[in-house]
């Protein structure tokens, strides 16, 4: 399949897509998939530009409220991470995962999905040590700091990332994996960005816990953006013993704009049919994790050897089968996007509410949402200092009508009819063919095409019930009544 990688979206949905078009009426050739790493700016209404952490110069409505709102079809299936410029109050309500328009897929905090067989994971947002070991405490109205935090990315999903041990095909990450300069032309870098040149020799240029995971999860390939340059590498993987055992191709893009390198497509073969699935080992590692979250401000702690605590949290081949059967033996996401108010508190979105119903998990905005007053009297907080999450519990009736509300939702619609590959292209990112997006923009300013493909499906969501109350388990893991939201 056709794999398009673009670097920083900054909201311009149209070029994008009508670069993609143009590469496919000219190559008469079909784009299967597109992934953003990141500042992808999904702002719906002008109350959002409030929650992105931008110069007011940049704030800017752009193209995505179009596909939003149905104006526009999104023309390919686009997976997306979040980057450091970021509508927070909207890719809040998906912590998980989910859509933010048809045909346009958040991968949450952090996440592992599949298309066509092929594991494709996520990173959202960068790394900022002040913040690494806090809980995800903040929510809208923001303010300036969390306004600016709640982008910053947290110990809890590099930990889960790291229980993974079934191989992962694509990472990706907005910020670079620290010391991936070390692996590609750092001349031809520093010619492009010298004022990079101190945090190259300093070795604080990229995140290390990215780093960590590169060498760790030995994907195939590992895309990010950020940085708003083309460079690409190749990191070698050895045994223990010195030999070679694999390499991970690394590619970072530009963002979009005319003359720059902002999009690369690949080919890249699948296993199975072309649909969006989740990954069970992931659901297995999120599920089993789940009593790690926290929603305070204060550090909290990943366990670790020497530590009575669990600290292994690798899915086994029946806790992955236990997975794939509360599915029902159908892991495709469902096409079940519907659009959320223009509110600027808390918003609660049925997606998260009814994977966390699925797998038991907590789902922080719907706790926020849902507190009565003896749960606020008995905790002593309030929702302007709200640092607590709890379980949900239902019965064993309760559950299975969950399940067939999840299943109700799978899109009917036959997959492609495509034939699997069997093997990959041996040849390195760098040589991989780069889209000339001087030539390809012009020519789409200068002939004004617009994306004009048929409609998906789209199936209304079935709520998991109005009337489950949320019972609090395990309280003391979330919440400290010493901790304050500033």
């Amino acid at each position: 399949m056709k794999i398009a990688v673009e670097g920083c979206a900054h909201g311009e949905l149209d070029k994008i897509y009508e670069t993609i078009q143009y590469i496919e009426k000219k190559e008469n050739t079909k784009v299967d998939l597109l992934l953003i790493c990141g500042d992808f700016q999904a702002v719906r209404y002008e109350s959002d530009m409030k929650c992105m952490a931008v110069p007011k110069k940049f704030q800017k409505m752009n193209s995505f409220y179009k596909y939003y709102n149905g104006e526009k079809v999104t023309p390919v299936l686009t997976i997306i991470i979040g980057g450091n410029h970021e509508a927070s109050n909207y890719m809040q309500e998906l912590p998980y995962g989910g859509w933010l328009a048809p045909n346009i897929y958040y991968l949450g905090y952090a996440s592992i999905v599949q298309f066509g067989g092929v594991r494709i994971g996520g990173l959202s947002g960068i790394y900022k040590g002040q913040d690494f070991y806090r809980g995800h405490y903040e929510h809208p109205p923001y303010t300036e700091e969390t306004k600016r935090s709640v982008y910053h990315v947290r110990n809890l999903e590099f930990f889960r990332m790291k229980q993974i041990k079934r191989h992962v095909d694509i990472m990706l990450s907005h910020d670079w994996p620290r010391g991936i300069h070390k692996y590609g032309d750092l001349r031809d870098l520093l010619r492009k960005k010298k004022f990079l040149e101190n945090d190259i020799e300093t070795n604080t240029l990229g995140s290390p816990p990215a780093e960590e995971l590169l060498h760790l999860l030995q994907p195939t390939y590992w895309f990010s953006a950020h940085l708003h340059v083309k460079f690409s590498a190749i990191v070698p993987h050895r045994t223990e013993s010195g030999e070679f055992k694999s390499k991970t191709k690394f590619l970072s893009l530009d963002k979009c704009l005319p003359r720059r390198d902002f999009l690369q497509i690949l080919d890249i073969p699948h296993r199975k049919p072309l649909k969006l699935q989740l990954d069970p080992e992931w659901l297995a590692v999120l599920k089993s994790t789940n009593h790690l979250l926290n929603l305070h401000r204060s550090n909290c702690y990943m366990p670790g050897p020497g530590t009575d605590e669990r600290y292994d949290f690798t899915a086994t081949d029946e806790d992955i089968q236990n997975i794939i059967d509360d599915f029902g033996g159908d892991l495709t996401i469902p096409e079940n996007f519907v659009q959320s108010e223009n509110v600027s508190d808390i918003h609660i979105n049925e997606q998260t509410t009814l994977l966390c119903d699925m797998l038991d998990l907590t789902d922080p905005n719907r706790v926020l949402n849902n507190m009565d007053s003896s749960f606020n009297s008995n905790s002593n907080i309030s929702m302007q200092n709200i640092t607590d999450t709890v379980h949900s519990e239902c019965s064993s009736s309760e559950e299975d009508n969950v399940h067939t509300s999840y299943l109700k939702n799978v899109s009917e619609k036959s997959p492609d009819p495509t034939s699997p590959q069997d093997h990959i292209p041996q040849a390195e990112v760098n040589n991989e063919s780069t889209i000339e997006t001087t030539e390809l923009l012009e020519s789409i300013n200068s002939s004004g095409s617009s994306s004009n493909t048929s409609k998906r499906s789209n199936t209304s969501l079935v709520s998991p019930g109005e009337n489950k109350k949320f019972k609090r388990r395990n309280l003391n893991i979330y919440y400290d009544s010493k901790d304050s939201i500033s």
